[in-house]
């Protein structure tokens, strides 16, 4: 008996769709994490100047936070570091804080499984946040943190706002997040 021409659906024929919408996912992830701008175009002279108006100082800030996310992350990432040294045992905490977070979330291809159960990766994203926010209060760097975090978060807007956006190439996908 042929079976030509019939549509059999078989109980795996959504495990491809799915599959496809997590690799988009995961690939955003990944691009996220890989749209780091070169340095020297972040820190070109030529490209700084005063602006006059608040509504360009909105717009500026707006736009470099999208297209210098990354950048910005790394740079207040920095920040809380240089604030640790001097806290040794801190600086250890969040470091093995960070390849929790390398391990768990940003670098894992598959959802992450326990007890043969896939966990949604924002249940992870949650937990994570939880874990990490209540391991840095125990630590004694509290208010170090806390500085760095505001002198890392002053100095990206600082830039962000004297930062012209005029030579600034963004995808569609960046000038979708502009534009609510």
């Amino acid at each position: 008996m042929t079976t030509y021409g019939t549509n059999q659906k078989s109980s795996n024929d959504l495990a491809p769709k799915l599959e496809y919408i997590t690799r988009g996912i995961n690939q955003h992830k990944r691009s996220g994490l890989a749209t780091r701008r070169p340095w020297k175009q972040m820190l070109d002279l030529g490209s700084f100047n005063f602006p006059r108006k608040l509504a360009t100082v909105i717009t500026r800030i707006r736009a470099n936070t999208v297209y210098f996310q990354t950048n910005y992350t790394i740079v207040v990432l920095f920040s809380v570091f240089l604030s640790l040294i001097w806290n040794p045992f801190s600086l250890l905490v969040l470091l093995a804080l960070l390849g929790a977070w390398l391990f768990l979330y940003f670098l894992r291809d598959e959802p992450l499984t326990v007890f043969d159960r896939e966990i949604d990766h924002r249940i992870v994203l949650i937990i994570m946040s939880v874990i990490t926010l209540s391991i840095l209060f125990l630590t004694d760097a509290k208010l170090n943190i806390a500085v760095a975090i505001v002198a890392g978060a002053l100095a990206v807007l600082s830039h962000a706002a004297v930062r012209k956006t005029e030579d600034l190439f963004q995808t569609d996908e960046e000038t979708s997040l502009l534009n609510p």
